[in-house]
């Protein structure tokens, strides 16, 4: 007489691991065929399948026999495969987020990118006073006293250097239509 699936999940739910291991064997298939079905994905539902037996001998340890082992059974696939689509279609909304995230910050990185080229172009365009004013003022962060140290002429000169790069390097933008 072949011995009921209850009993085998009681003596399982015990320790028995021969018990569990015959259950194993009487319900693998039924386990996957069901996360099959609730997924849709062979890859999905052999992992799940994976997981559901690997927590099986915890979840055993709760079950009362109040109803079929197989309609219990049943419930912890099911409820398997609930928590296992919650999680993707949490990982989806962030992965998602994340993309639209990684999107802008790669079209910001490469607008600057391409503003540093075009200044670069526009420097080389203006004469070396004023691009030595320029780098040093606004590429090295010197005041305008500190340039006019560096460069031997008065302040005043540099004020009026930046001046007139701002003039020419405005001008230059709108002659190639620059915003």
């Amino acid at each position: 007489m072949e011995t009921s699936d209850e009993d085998l999940a009681l003596a399982a739910a015990g320790g028995d691991r021969a018990a569990f291991a015959l259950l194993l064997d009487r319900h693998y298939d039924r386990i996957f065929a069901l996360a099959f079905r609730l997924f849709g994905r062979r890859a999905d539902a052999e992992d799940l399948t994976q997981d559901i037996c690997a927590a099986l001998p915890a979840k055993l340890a709760g079950w009362r026999g109040d109803a079929r082992f197989t309609t219990w059974l049943y419930r912890v696939v099911v409820n398997a495969c609930h928590d296992a689509r919650r999680r993707l279609a949490t990982r989806a909304k962030a992965a998602n987020g994340w993309g639209d995230w990684e999107k802008s910050r790669r079209a910001e990185a490469r607008e600057a990118a391409e503003a540093q080229d075009w200044l670069q172009t526009a420097m080389a365009r203006l004469g070396d006073d004023l691009r030595d004013t320029l780098a040093l003022t606004l590429g090295e962060n010197l005041t305008q006293a500190e340039a006019a140290e560096v460069l031997g002429v008065s302040e005043g000169t540099i004020a009026w250097r930046m001046s007139e790069v701002k003039r020419k390097l405005r001008a230059m933008a709108a002659e190639e239509g620059v915003a």
